[in-house]
C-alpha cells in the first residue's frame, strides 16, 4: 500500500503543480489521508517538487538551452530576446528566493495549516475570475520589461503558503499585466527552474541526512517518477487549454476545494 500511495503522491503533485490549484495545499491534505512511513515529510514534498522541476526542462528542453546559449553570448555582446528571457527569469526569482530563503521556518511554522489552505484557495480563486474581466490578454511575455518580470516574482513569494498555487499567482500576476493566457502559463512554468531547484538543493540533503532506509528509497523513487511523468502530460494539455479556454474553472475547483476543507476540517 505504501507503494500506490507513493503512486498517488506523485501523480497529484505532477498535476497540481502546473494546473493553478495548488500543490503545496494538495500534499498537506494528502498527508492528512495517507500516512507514508517517512521521517521528513516536507523534504519528501521537496522531491516530488524536484520531479516537476525534470519536467520543466525535458517538456522546454529546446527553449531553455537556446535561452541558455543566448544569455551566455549576451556576455559578448551579442543581446537577443532569448537573452531577455534569461535575464527576466532571474530577475523574477530573487523575490520569493530571498523570502524563502529569510522566512522559510516561520512560514512552514504558522501557514502549513489547513485553514490557510482554505482561505488561499479561495483567494486566489477571486482573483482569477477578476483577472479574466479586466485583463486585455494581448501580450507575448517576451515582450515583458524587467520590472514586470520582478513584479510576477513578487507575486510568487505568496506561493511559499501553501494553498496559494505557484502557478496560479504567477499566471493571475502576467494576466493582470496583460499577457495572454497560454503565454502567462509559459513564462509561470520557465520561471519555476530557479525557486524550485533552490528550494530542491537546501531541503534534499535533509532528507539524505535523516538516514534513508532502502523502503523509503522506493518510495521517493516511485513518486518522483510518477510526478515527473504526470508534470509532463500536465504542462502538454493545459498549454494547449490556455491558448483558447478561460481559467474560471480552476476557480470553481478552489472554491469547492475550499468548502470541503472547512467542513472536513474545521465544521464537521
Amino acid at each position: 500500500m505504501d507503494y500506490l500511495f507513493s503512486i498517488i503522491f506523485g501523480i497529484i503533485q505532477g498535476i497540481t503543480e502546473f494546473l493553478p490549484v495548488s500543490s503545496s495545499g494538495h500534499l498537506v491534505l494528502l498527508h492528512k489521508f495517507i500516512s507514508l512511513p517517512l521521517k521528513n515529510e516536507i523534504a519528501f514534498d521537496v522531491v516530488l517538487h524536484l520531479a516537476t522541476l525534470f519536467a520543466v526542462l525535458w517538456f522546454f528542453k529546446k527553449d531553455i538551452i537556446s535561452i541558455i546559449k543566448s544569455f551566455l553570448l549576451n556576455f559578448t555582446d551579442k543581446k537577443n530576446s532569448e537573452s531577455r528571457i534569461g535575464w527576466m527569469i532571474i530577475i523574477s526569482a530573487i523575490p520569493a528566493g530571498f523570502v524563502g530563503y529569510f522566512f522559510e521556518n516561520i512560514i512552514e511554522k504558522y501557514f502549513r495549516s489547513v485553514l490557510f489552505v482554505a482561505i488561499m484557495l479561495v483567494l486566489v480563486g477571486i482573483l482569477f475570475i477578476v483577472m479574466e474581466k479586466i485583463s486585455k490578454f494581448n501580450k507575448d511575455y517576451k515582450n515583458l520589461k524587467y520590472s514586470q518580470a520582478f513584479m510576477i516574482g513578487v507575486a510568487q513569494c505568496l506561493a511559499l503558503i501553501p494553498g496559494t498555487s505557484r502557478s496560479g499567482i504567477t499566471i493571475i500576476a502576467g494576466l493582470s499585466l496583460g499577457l495572454k493566457r497560454e503565454q502567462a502559463v509559459r513564462f509561470s512554468f520557465l520561471m519555476s527552474l530557479p525557486i524550485i531547484f533552490g528550494a530542491s538543493v537546501k531541503k534534499i540533503p535533509e532528507l539524505f541526512n535523516s538516514g534513508l532506509q532502502s523502503n523509503e528509497l522506493i518510495i521517493l523513487f516511485i513518486a518522483f517518477l510518477f510526478s515527473f511523468l504526470s508534470g509532463i502530460i500536465t504542462i502538454k494539455y493545459f498549454l494547449r487549454f490556455a491558448q483558447n479556454k478561460k481559467l474560471n474553472i480552476f476557480a470553481y475547483y478552489r472554491f469547492i476545494l475550499a468548502m470541503l476543507i472547512i467542513y472536513y476540517f474545521i465544521i464537521n
